[in-house]
């Protein structure tokens, strides 16, 4: 293929493989299939656990951290997180979706890496079962700093800002209701708590020492 072919290609892979693999070339979107289930069904298991283990700890609501009765799954925090990706899929616009999700998943995962290396010279006393290089931090906070900026840098759009007070206006319901646990909220989230728990048939996990 030429540069001006891989250029003007909309499926790289696809046109390689009706060059290549003529007879067979079906293969290549078969299995391109396959990879993007496989990355869905990944995704699945660890959104819904990270929804989990933050109602756990007290970061989202308790119902979160429920357990199916019947079939022993974080059912609350996996419905949250279909619910959340039928409205990201709404605007119909997948280039779109990729390249905001981007944006976030890119700023969250360098505020990871940039809160290991700070608690690693302040909490100097938690015990750390896995100890991470801190230089292996920096690269990846580095890296998720230039994938954040760089699409902003090259193409300023209003939506990233739209994106990020999106992200902040997590704030809005966070202080309230998990942070300062509110008197009203709790109030209003009890009964929610209660009747969801009943509607999905969910307890809350067992505690361990």
């Amino acid at each position: 293929m030429t540069p001006s072919e891989l250029l003007s290609s909309p499926a790289v892979a696809v046109t390689f493989g009706d060059r290549v693999l003529y007879p067979v070339a079906w293969l290549v979107p078969l299995f391109v299939a396959f990879s993007t289930f496989g990355s869905a069904n990944g995704s699945c298991f660890t959104a819904g656990r990270l929804s989990y283990v933050a109602g756990r700890e007290g970061h989202m609501v308790k119902i979160l951290s429920y357990i199916s009765l019947k079939r022993y799954t974080p059912m609350p925090a996996l419905l949250f997180n279909g619910i959340l990706a039928i409205f990201y899929i709404m605007p119909s616009d997948i280039n779109t979706l990729i390249n905001y999700f981007s944006f976030a998943q890119w700023a969250f995962y360098g505020l990871t890496a940039l809160s290991l290396i700070v608690m690693r010279f302040t909490r100097k006393e938690f015990d750390r079962p896995v100890k991470v290089p801190v230089f292996i931090a920096g690269i990846v906070a580095l890296v998720s700093i230039y994938l954040v900026l760089a699409p902003i840098i090259d193409k300023p759009e209003w939506e990233y800002l739209y994106c990020t007070i999106f992200i902040f206006g997590g704030l809005i319901l966070y202080f309230p209701l998990v942070y300062w646990k509110a008197k009203w909220a709790r109030k209003i989230m009890r009964p929610i708590t209660m009747h969801l728990q009943l509607l999905m048939e969910v307890v809350p996990p067992e505690k361990t020492e």
